[in-house]
Order: structure tokens, then sequence, then C-alpha cells
């Protein structure tokens, strides 16, 4: 495994009072822009991201041509045709997309990712409760590449560090951009990528992101992004809680009561709608019975 250098501590807050004010009063369910002081960080730089690129399991790693289509299947996206390392040196002219996943599997990384959690951890946990699986990830992007439609499952703030993109974020939980369906093949191992139609676009909320701004994004709640004219790097932290599991579970257990002829309502976004699927669900994992 390639070494990587160390981090350093940072000598103040990412997230200032302002930043983590505005996180208070959108979290868990409202999509908003806060500012970040995240300084220029060695372990950051496209050197240190090609060889974190190598030494993360294959699994981890994600990199394809990046003039995709809004709406795309996973299983038509194409090889770019070179290594993770070449596809980030030469992000400038590659015309990829990458994202580097789990990066607390390397410990400079991990320290980097819980340095930036522990500093709105207090205002996340009176919400939705303890803090629960953290995860960092890093986009490197060349000019204009697009992330497809999609959603994710995680709470996730993204910190935009270098170049410009734009994230247009749609309301988690309306069935008219991510249908019940969708979300129950997901949380039973589908893809995360969703079905795109022209009419959605109008429908969502573009967010401009330049360095020095980040945006948190609900659990769930679709988005597509695009790279703005120079190459790219976003460092997304993320985090589940209870509240996201439970969720999950619920949906995972309504894909399961369809299989046998049931026809369950629709989880609710919040915990105390979806404990007795979740329960249900969870029981049953334990039986092997799914």
């Amino acid at each position: 495994m390639n070494k990587i250098a160390n981090s350093h501590a940072f000598d103040r807050p990412v997230f200032s009072a302002e930043a983590r004010q505005k996180f208070t009063q959108c979290y868990p369910e409202q999509p908003q822009i806060i500012g970040h002081d995240m300084a220029s960080n060695r372990l950051l730089s496209l050197d240190a991201l090609a060889r974190l690129g190598t030494a993360l399991p294959s699994t981890s790693v994600e990199y394809n041509p990046g003039d995709l289509p809004i709406g795309i299947a996973p299983d038509d996206v194409p090889d770019n045709g070179m290594s993770i390392a070449d596809t980030i040196l030469m992000i400038e002219n590659s015309a990829s997309w990458a994202v580097l996943k789990n990066i607390e599997q390397i410990p400079e990384y991990e320290a980097l990712l819980l340095s930036l959690l522990n500093e709105i951890k207090p205002i996340l946990e009176q919400k939705t409760g303890k803090m629960l699986r953290p995860q960092g990830f890093i986009f490197i992007s060349s000019p204009d590449a697009m992330t497809p439609y999609h959603f994710d499952p995680e709470h996730n703030i993204l910190l935009q560090l270098r170049g410009q993109k734009t994230m247009t974020v749609y309301p988690a939980g309306d069935t008219r951009f991510a249908p019940t369906a969708a979300h129950e093949s997901y949380h039973s191992g589908g893809p995360r990528n969703l079905a795109w139609r022209d009419d959605f676009i109008a429908a969502g909320k573009a967010y401009s992101l330049s360095p020095g701004q980040a945006i948190f994004v609900p659990v769930m709640a679709p988005h597509f992004v695009r790279n703005g004219s120079e190459p790219s790097i976003s460092l997304s932290i993320t985090w589940r809680s209870d509240w996201s599991f439970a969720e999950a579970d619920a949906h995972a257990m309504n894909h399961w009561l369809r299989k046998w002829g049931f026809n369950p309502d629709a989880p609710g976004r919040f915990p105390e709608q979806n404990k007795a699927k979740a329960i249900g669900w969870r029981i049953l994992r334990k039986l092997h019975l799914v």
C-alpha cells in the first residue's frame, strides 16, 4: 500500500458559528448551503488523491466518463479506459468523474472525517440520535462532468474544495421524483440511480457551489450534479442515524411483504412511523429468513 501523507490538525473550526446555526435550522429535512473554512490540505491534493485511489480496495473506487446523461442505469455506464490514478492526475483533460468511497479505511482520512463530523455532532445527535456509521467520499470531476440522477441513504454534507458545481435537489420522500418501488428496490440491494424524466428539470432546486461553500443533503433526496468549467474536488462527510436506518428497514420490509402478495403503506419519514416494520425486518434478518 502506498504511504499517504499525514494530515495536520485544524487550528480553528471548519464550520463557523453561522454555519452551525444554519445546519441546526435545516437538519434533517431541508437542503441548505452553509459556509466552511476548509483550508488547503495536503491529503486533498491531486497527487495525494491519486495515491489514495490506488491504496483503497477496488470496490471502494468508482470512475467513468463524465459526459453522461442526467438519467442512466448503472449497467450502462461505460469504462473510461484509464486507471484511477491516471484519471485523477489527468482530471483536467480526462473527461471523467471519479469517487473514492469510504475514505475512513485509511487512518489519516478517518481522522480528517471525524474531526469535521465532531464539529456538528452535538447538533445532529440532538435531532436524530446517535451518529452512526460515519463515512467519507471524495469526488474528483473533469470540467462539465455529470453525476447522474440518484439518491443516497446517508445524511450528507458536501464540501466544495476546488472548482464549481451545481447540485439540483428534489424533495426527499416525494414519490413523484423517487417512486416507492425505487426505494424498496434500493434498500433490497438494487441500484441508487433513478429513472429520469425531462419534465423533472423545472421542479428541482439548483444550488451553486464554489470553494468555501457546502451543502447539506437530506437522506434519500434525489439529486444530480453538473460540474463547472474547471476541474472539481468535493469532500462528502456522511453519517447514518436510527432515523435513517428505520426508514431503510421499513422499505426493505415492504419489499418483502409485496413478494407475499401484500400491499403495505409506504414508510413515513420519521422513526416512530417506521418502528414496527423496521423491527420486523431486523428479526427476519436475524433469523436468516431474508
